[in-house]
């Protein structure tokens, strides 16, 4: 029986892409569709859940729609290309490779590679779906001459209630010092977490003497995530600044609940999902508007057009200060998220597949 097959250089846990992957299978599963996900690297944490994916090579079914989760350089990306069945590409953006080249060459090379894949994949598609606006435009700017745009799947609408213990823990050791700052995301480059911390450290210095941040996030470049920890050290905010990775989505969401405001500063964002987990946890944001922010956004936020330290500073010492400000944040955060629809957006992600298949490759 033909299905609908994914492709993934890694499968990963509490990872965007692999989470979405994971997400995808389940609910072409439920619709009775036959489901496998393929990887060139097995992941330990998930190799019960992938395939070889030269395997697939004596597994083909007539019929078969490949779906090729597209983030990074893979040589699956020109093993696919050279598939017969037809093609969906479902793009997660490509961080730019300049971000990586004072940090580390070989992903510097990698996001290269992954640019000149796109070139190759995308005319070759039958569909591109993209979790943005912003990353369906990169995908028709390479030649895929269809597209379209589904939010990402795998967050949670209403959110994961907070464990307990850890939201306990987080208030004891913060609650009464000063406002409480919270930033999501790998630590990687183009995250710019580093002017996060110089933020912190003019609000300590003028308006919030006990601000703290938390930063959470897997540390996806060792280098960059070891400079910030001396940076912050150096900046004496070493016991101002918490670093957390590998915890449990409930833990995730106690610190949503346990923060005053989400300080999201990255220069380059395909969707941003912590922006949909911190509408969904009532938690107000201050963002720079790169990338796909604004239009996840909206006016759910304080959008910053740029970023000097003493202005994000002032913007989060007005918005913690500011209970009205704060509320009505809180309040666009909910509409917001009505407003997207996250919650059928699994439904069209299996049409738009499915609709491929249907239609014998060309696209809906």
């Amino acid at each position: 029986m033909s299905g609908i097959h994914q492709f993934v250089p890694m499968l990963h846990r509490h990872d965007a892409v692999g989470e979405h992957t994971r997400s995808l299978r389940d609910l072409l599963a439920a619709a009775g569709v036959p489901s496998h996900i393929y990887s060139e690297i097995p992941d330990p944490a998930t190799a019960g859940e992938t395939r070889p994916y030269l395997d697939y090579e004596s597994e083909a079914e007539a019929g078969d729609v490949l779906v090729y989760q597209f983030a990074t350089y893979s040589v699956l990306a020109e093993w696919v290309a050279a598939r017969p069945e037809p093609l969906v590409i479902n793009f997660h953006s490509i961080t730019p490779p300049e971000y990586f080249g004072p940090w580390n060459n070989a992903i510097t090379r990698l996001q290269v590679g992954a640019r000149a894949d796109l070139v190759r994949l995308a005319p070759r598609a039958a569909l591109g779906i993209a979790v943005s606006h912003f990353d369906a435009d990169e995908l028709g700017r390479a030649g895929c001459s269809r597209t379209t745009v589904i939010p990402v799947v795998n967050v949670r609408v209403p959110p994961v209630e907070p464990d307990g213990a850890t939201l306990g823990r987080l208030r004891d050791r913060w609650g009464s010092q000063g406002g409480a700052w919270l930033s999501v995301g790998r630590l990687a480059p183009n995250k710019a977490h580093q002017q996060t911390i110089a933020a912190l450290f003019v609000a300590r210095a003028t308006s919030d003497p006990g601000a703290h941040l938390a930063l959470v996030g897997s540390p996806s470049e060792p280098a960059y995530a070891a400079a910030l920890r001396r940076y912050a050290s150096s900046l004496g905010l070493a016991d101002a600044v918490e670093f957390t990775s590998g915890i449990s989505d409930a833990q995730l969401a106690a610190h949503y609940r346990a923060a005053d405001v989400l300080v999201m500063l990255s220069d380059h964002e395909g969707f941003g999902v912590p922006l949909v987990e911190a509408m969904g946890h009532g938690l107000p944001i201050v963002a720079f508007g790169a990338g796909a922010v604004p239009e996840v956004l909206g006016d759910a936020g304080i959008l910053l057009e740029h970023k000097s330290p003493r202005h994000v500073a002032d913007a989060v010492s007005r918005l913690t200060a500011d209970a009205r400000e704060r509320d009505h944040l809180v309040e666009a955060g909910r509409k917001r998220l009505r407003a997207l629809d996250l919650g059928s957006a699994g439904k069209r992600l299996v049409e738009a597949v499915r609709s491929v298949s249907a239609s014998g490759g060309t696209g809906p």
